[in-house]
């Protein structure tokens, strides 16, 4: 293979916008507006408008998303916060950071969304929120998780990082993109995001209008107005560069899921007859963004096949190598080795393959040949 493949192509997808995000760019510099520009409420604007919600609210990271979003249910220390044993740190580690106790349950096999089953049996008297992880760039089974809420009087913190521009079918045929269907939905706008900027941003949404205006001051160290501090809060902002720049990237974001939906039914149709591999499950009420491209591999072979895909010049990733409870900061006897069956499997026999807006057919084509090359032999 001649060119170099890479499981997010950033360059690619800044030169064919170069024209814009350039124009975007030096204006905010000329400008001189750094922090707090004009174009940071634009963005949150054109955003708020694009998934359907009342507020956006940007922020520093996708991190601090989480965060403040926690801090404004004035959650108190031992109040214990449902989340799955399958996601990246980040979704524990503002529970944690908290003084909340992360409450952690399996997966499904098939979809890695939250097990709602394992959510029911979870919920104890401490229980004051669930974090649904929308994996990949599918929406988690929210219909019946926001039913479960609502009996327990439960919040719902929606952690869309990876899902952003994903929509969700209720049974009524009402749609919602995924981070508009909680009490609080976050996102991040990390630069190997679907939406991503270039640097560090996130941001939360909310259709309600006194969690909005919480979420606003505690994001600017829990100020109402200036020097008037009513709540303990945090230094979370979102550069005006990095808003100018998502202003622009947010008008190409349909047609960046129409592109890695492409690459995903190019996997589909030349993977799933393949035995030994078990292509990622489309749930039918949720629409899919492939923020990843996860492949289940049988047999012990995951590694093997990692391995000799970096030998053909092909990267490919493990999302996630170690399931939550496993982590050295969060080990607790009360969730041993073995109690999250799914999870710890899912850890063994995942592996990501590249999927971005600039890939060629010709990559793609290279990519399932290795694929198949390994699994034959």
């Amino acid at each position: 293979m001649n060119q170099q493949i890479q499981m997010v192509d950033l360059k690619g997808q800044y030169q064919r916008i170069k024209p814009e995000i350039d124009s975007a760019m030096i204006a905010c510099v000329e400008s001189a507006e750094f922090i707090n520009g004009k174009a940071v409420s634009i963005f949150s604007e054109n955003l708020a408008k694009y998934v359907g919600v009342k507020h956006v609210i940007p922020c520093a990271n996708g991190t601090d998303a989480l965060q403040i979003a926690l801090m404004a249910l004035d959650l108190q220390p031992g109040d214990e916060v449902i989340v799955p044993a399958f996601t990246y740190v980040a979704t524990a580690e503002v529970i944690a950071l908290l003084h909340l106790v992360p409450v952690m349950v399996d997966v499904m096999p098939d979809d890695f969304s939250i097990n709602l089953e394992q959510v029911k049996n979870a919920i104890t008297p401490k229980t004051k929120a669930i974090v649904p992880v929308h994996l990949f760039g599918q929406c988690a089974g929210m219909e019946e998780l926001l039913s479960i809420a609502r009996e327990h009087n439960i919040y719902v913190v929606e952690d869309t990082a990876q899902a952003i521009g994903a929509k969700y079918i209720f049974k009524d045929g009402s749609i919602h993109q995924a981070g508009t269907m909680g009490h609080i939905g976050t996102t991040s706008f990390f630069p190997s995001k679907n939406l991503g900027c270039y640097g560090d941003g996130g941001a939360i949404f909310t259709n309600n209008d006194a969690l909005a205006t919480r979420l606003k001051m505690m994001a600017n160290h829990g100020q109402s107005k200036k020097y008037q501090h009513d709540v303990i809060g945090v230094n979370s902002r979102l550069d005006t560069l990095q808003a100018v720049i998502l202003d622009v990237k947010l008008q190409h974001l349909d047609e960046y899921c129409s592109a890695r939906n492409a690459v995903a039914d190019y996997y589909d149709a030349h993977l799933k007859d393949i035995p030994g591999i078990s292509i990622p499950k489309r749930v039918p009420n949720s629409t899919h963004v492939f923020h990843q491209y996860t492949m289940k591999i049988a047999d012990g072979k995951r590694d093997a096949l990692k391995t000799f895909l970096q030998e053909k010049g092909i990267p490919s990733m493990i999302y996630y190598p170690i399931p939550l409870h496993y982590q050295k900061a969060y080990q607790t006897p009360r969730f041993p080795k073995g109690i999250f069956p799914v999870a710890e499997n899912l850890c063994e026999i995942v592996l990501s393959l590249p999927i971005h807006t600039e890939m060629t057919e010709e990559v793609q084509q290279y990519i399932v040949s290795a694929v198949r090359e390994f699994m034959a032999s």
